[in-house]
């Protein structure tokens, strides 16, 4: 399991031109994009969401467990992308959508259990995402 995650004074997901998820942190909240290879595991997923919840990576080396930063969670299958060949990538690494939802369902409802305020995007679904990334501060989650 890949998580990119970008610190950011707000982020929002779309679908269909109708927002399904946003955040809007007083200060600073989180963007989580997920992605799900093939050897993933509930246990990994919620050590991803813990290592997340815990990460110092908001001013004064806070975490979102520290300030109650919100975190909006994306599926992303594009983080396991393949271009070591050629110029089309290639997604083998990433888990298929039955495999995959599951656990990104894990991760989210972990990061709940711990007292994250989440949103999330929707799915499989042709999603736009907008957000200000403040820094910028992108850092990858891997176990």
């Amino acid at each position: 399991m890949r998580v990119l995650v970008q610190r950011v004074t707000s982020a929002s997901v779309s679908v269909g031109g109708a927002v399904v998820g946003a955040i809007q942190p007083r200060g600073q909240g989180l963007l989580a994009l997920v992605g799900v290879t093939h050897s993933d595991t509930e246990p990994i997923a919620r050590r991803l969401a813990e290592k997340l919840w815990q990460l110092r990576i908001l001013d004064e080396e806070q975490s979102a467990a520290d300030v109650g930063a919100p975190i909006l969670v994306v599926s992303q299958f594009t983080l396991y992308a393949n271009t070591v060949k050629g110029r089309r990538p290639t997604w083998n690494a990433a888990a298929p959508g039955p495999v995959a939802e599951p656990l990104v369902t894990v991760f989210v409802e972990t990061l709940r259990e711990l007292g994250a305020t989440v949103e999330t995007g929707v799915f499989g679904a042709d999603m736009q995402v907008a957000l200000v990334n403040d820094g910028p501060v992108t850092v990858m989650l891997e176990l």
